[in-house]
């Protein structure tokens, strides 16, 4: 069982889902769906305000500490729909005077034309899926927009009045060289944005490219490719501060950041989950919605937004705060991790005990990945889910 005594309410964030897109990318596994000719934006907006409001019956009339907007492709709504969204959430809920407003955006001529609109309606960090700037990789990708329009997106970001900006990258692309790596992330440095997220192309259930796989990197060239970027991204001084972020300083990105760190989240929209912590039970819940766009629309608009929720067994916990404060080069203290799952910090010290000595440090305040453990995080996690599973202890606080 959870620890009332340790277990506090964390910071509250919002993930505003927005699920088409103009073209589904066949390496997506998100929830996102074509769009048509017009999308019914007063229907949809109409729908996540209720939604909102159903959630608020749950999570209380706690000050949000940011803003998402997801998809999807956000940046197919209006301004307008965009700037209703926000005054709509401000009308039911406190949205704190510092809140980071992100929302993805995709470079496509379209899309930028709204970008100063966006700025007035309260967004203050924009997330551009670039990807990449290289015009055969991004045809590769499935994107629709090419490598020019990339760079008029971020020129156009700046003149609109946005100073965080995120770049998404991506890298070990089907082809892909280790100078056209670099080629990007250098290209994506002249721009000087204040965040840059670089990942990896992964192959997932569920996708165009699972079911027709293209030719990809090798491990070792994959591995050459992240060190050598990362390098530069370091040359121009980037902190990677996760496993797959890189921000100036000061530039953390705040909803990410309270993911990491296991803080509590609404979620409203097509498929969009949520985590709440219950301290007077105590209890970790989390709640999910309806993914196909019209069926969420009529659940939501009649009270019936939320399709699911569960609560979250110990094991869960424990391992889901692993999994994602580990990420982090940072680690975690020991009085975060009481506080955001209700567990004594001796349950993790004997875990941490079986785990290999040069994949993790244990200090007398918390645990951080060292730099192997943190290059193989994977193994780390994989080490910690077999001790969790096999832990008497674990599972006999468990049953009570």
């Amino acid at each position: 069982m959870l620890d009332d005594n340790l277990l506090q309410r964390p910071p509250l964030s919002l993930y505003i889902h927005i699920p088409w897109c103009v073209r589904k990318c066949p390496y997506c596994d998100f929830n996102s769906h074509q769009a048509g000719e017009t999308i019914d934006e007063a229907a949809y907006v109409d729908a996540l305000l209720a939604d909102l409001e159903q959630e608020l019956e749950s999570a209380g009339k706690q000050e949000l500490h940011s803003l998402f907007f997801g998809g999807g492709t956000p940046s197919l709504l209006s301004a307008e729909a965009v700037n209703r969204i926000i005054e709509g959430i401000a009308g039911r809920t406190v949205i704190s005077s510092h809140a980071e407003i992100s929302l993805e955006a995709n470079p496509g001529t379209f899309e930028q034309q709204r970008f100063a609109d966006y700025r007035s309606a309260g967004v203050n960090r924009l997330s551009i899926g670039i990807q990449s700037f290289n015009d055969d990789q991004l045809i590769r990708l499935g994107r629709i927009h090419n490598g020019n329009e990339a760079m008029q997106a971020i020129e156009t970001a700046y003149s609109a009045g946005f100073d965080n900006i995120n770049l998404d990258l991506m890298f070990g692309l089907p082809g892909q060289t280790l100078k056209q790596s670099l080629e990007d992330v250098e290209s994506a440095c002249r721009f000087k944005p204040a965040h840059v997220s670089h990942y990896q192309l992964t192959i997932e259930p569920n996708t165009y490219f699972y079911k027709h796989t293209p030719s990809l990197p090798d491990t070792d060239s994959s591995w050459e490719m992240q060190q050598r970027c990362h390098d530069m991204l370091s040359k121009h001084e980037y902190i990677q501060y996760e496993v797959s972020a890189f921000s100036k300083a000061d530039k953390h990105a705040r909803h990410n950041m309270n993911y990491w760190t296991f803080g509590d989240y609404i979620g409203i929209g097509a498929g969009a989950h949520g985590k709440l912590t219950i301290t007077s039970e105590p209890s970790i819940r989390r709640r999910w919605k309806q993914r196909q766009p019209a069926r969420y629309m009529k659940q939501a608009t009649r009270g019936e937004a939320c399709s699911g929720s569960s609560e979250l067994k110990l094991q869960d916990i424990l391992f889901e705060f692993l999994m994602n404060a580990l990420r982090l080069r940072q680690g975690f203290s020991f009085e975060l991790f009481e506080q955001r799952t209700g567990i004594n910090r001796k349950d993790l010290l004997d875990a941490c005990k079986h785990i290999d000595e040069d994949l993790l440090v244990v200090s007398a305040t918390g645990v951080k990945t060292s730099q192997r453990g943190f290059d193989f995080l994977n193994e780390v996690l994989e080490q910690f889910l077999t001790i969790i599973r096999m832990s008497p202890q674990i599972n006999a606080d468990e049953h009570g």
